[in-house]
């Protein structure tokens, strides 16, 4: 039961992992520090993507769950749990490839938002 719950606790992280590399760019507007863990975490995250790597807590939560007694998996997580929720069976490599690019002009488009908001001179 326990390697159980930490191997979901690890789910739950990497979850939060990949929306916050989408999303954390946002958290920016409020507080002006975020950009030196997203920046980074981002970085990693379309790395991963690009290079068709599979994350450290895919292969963490895999040997949780067989220390559990419950069968792991093979690929990656979002193999496993994101691509049959939100992808189409027909997900390619190219289609990965245009996933990382959109997350990292999304993060551009942010953090550019940012940083022209504020340079603004003050009246």
């Amino acid at each position: 039961m326990f390697y159980r719950v930490l191997a979901d606790l690890v789910v739950a992280i990497h979850l939060l992992f990949i929306a916050f590399v989408i999303f954390g760019g946002l958290l920016a507007f409020r507080w002006r520090w975020i950009p030196w863990f997203q920046i980074p975490l981002a970085s990693w995250g379309i790395l991963v993507e690009l290079r068709g790597w599979i994350c450290p807590l895919t292969p963490l939560e895999n040997l949780l769950r067989h220390n559990a007694g419950e069968a792991g998996y093979s690929g990656g997580f979002i193999d496993h749990y994101v691509i049959p929720i939100i992808y189409p069976t027909w997900l390619t490599p190219h289609t990965q490839v245009s996933l990382a690019v959109l997350v990292c002009l999304a993060n551009v488009l942010v953090y550019s938002l940012i940083w022209f908001s504020r340079r603004k001179p003050k009246s």
